[in-house]
């Protein structure tokens, strides 16, 4: 591709528009005038020339001044059907191993991969490493065994439309009966470990009676010289 020279006047708009296409955060009227060989005055004056046209022809994005620099923005006006959009690409873009381990992840952070294993029955790791690389979920730590811990990001929450953890619907909402109900709430807040922990301990206790009683019947019962 031959590299443009010097720009003449006619140009210099489409130009910066092209720089501001492919730029992912704002960028400045100086970093633009650098690129094109202008002077940063004359990449000031398009820009705002630009924004004013986008501006007065009620176009669908916005040239704004923010952060710094220049970005091409969405209207405002349109936030709604925007949004609306990119959730639903998001969530389609997803797997249903996926959706189910970002869940996990999600109510049950900060979670280790045997901690997902737990709850979703299979090995997730594939899908959790996928889920980092979409930028979904983090590693926050580690367990008392130096295992990775997860918990999600600020992109999740953008995707998904929330402005924080406090914003997800409690599990049980989905839940068919009380039994689900009380599942759900065992296996993501950890209190399947403390029941299972009571009922053994309940069930020591029973042993413990009997054991009791067995040995209060058998002097009784039994012959007198076997009691010490």
């Amino acid at each position: 591709m031959q590299q443009l020279q010097q720009l003449e006047p006619d140009s210099m708009a489409p130009a910066v528009e092209a720089l501001l296409l492919v730029s992912t955060d704002a960028v400045s009227a100086q970093e633009l005038a650098r690129a094109l060989g202008l002077a940063p005055a004359e990449v000031e004056d398009v820009l705002r020339a630009l924004s004013e046209e986008y501006a007065r022809a009620n176009r669908g994005f916005q040239l704004r001044e923010l952060a710094g620099g220049w970005r091409l923005c969405t209207h405002p006006a349109f936030h709604e059907q925007v949004e609306g959009y990119v959730l639903s690409w998001d969530k389609h873009t997803l797997s249903q191993a996926a959706l189910e381990t970002l869940a996990v992840i999600a109510y049950h952070q900060p979670v280790s991969r045997e901690g997902v294993r737990e709850v979703r029955g299979v090995n997730s790791d594939g899908v959790i490493g996928s889920l980092r690389q979409k930028g979904l979920v983090r590693e926050v730590g580690k367990d008392d065994r130096q295992a990775a811990l997860f918990g999600t990001t600020r992109a999740f929450l953008e995707h998904f439309g929330l402005r924080s953890l406090k914003d997800l619907p409690p599990l049980e909402d989905f839940a068919p009966d009380e039994q689900s109900r009380r599942f759900i709430r065992e296996r993501l807040s950890g209190a399947h470990v403390e029941s299972t922990l009571e009922d053994a301990a309940d069930e020591i206790e029973e042993e413990k009676d009997l054991f009791e009683d067995g040995e209060a019947e058998g002097p009784e019962d039994g012959p007198e010289g076997d009691v010490e």
